[in-house]
């Protein structure tokens, strides 16, 4: 259920911030986002799958902390994330 590699790579083109970035917050917030959805979509047509369902609410608790870092450091790229990945926080 990972992300395939090249939407993993289109996904940390989009939000680096230069060149060799793939670490910082936007980067790690946008694949999170994109494996949760993955995985809701998963539980639409798996509903008794409870061990995937603990890591979905591992994945959103660390999105989670990424955006309130984002958000205690930089409000403007905070606003930005926010905005282009469609979160409400």
């Amino acid at each position: 259920m990972a992300l395939a590699a090249e939407e993993k790579s289109q996904m940390i083109a989009k939000y680096r911030i230069h060149k060799s970035d793939s670490g910082s917050p936007e980067v790690q917030v946008a694949l999170l986002t994109q494996r949760i959805l993955q995985l809701t979509e998963h539980f639409k047509a798996h509903k008794q799958d409870h061990h995937s369902r603990r890591g979905l609410l591992t994945m959103v608790k660390r999105r989670r902390k990424l955006i309130q870092y984002l958000k205690d450091r930089n409000p403007q790229r905070y606003q930005t994330l926010i905005q282009s990945l469609g979160i409400r926080h």
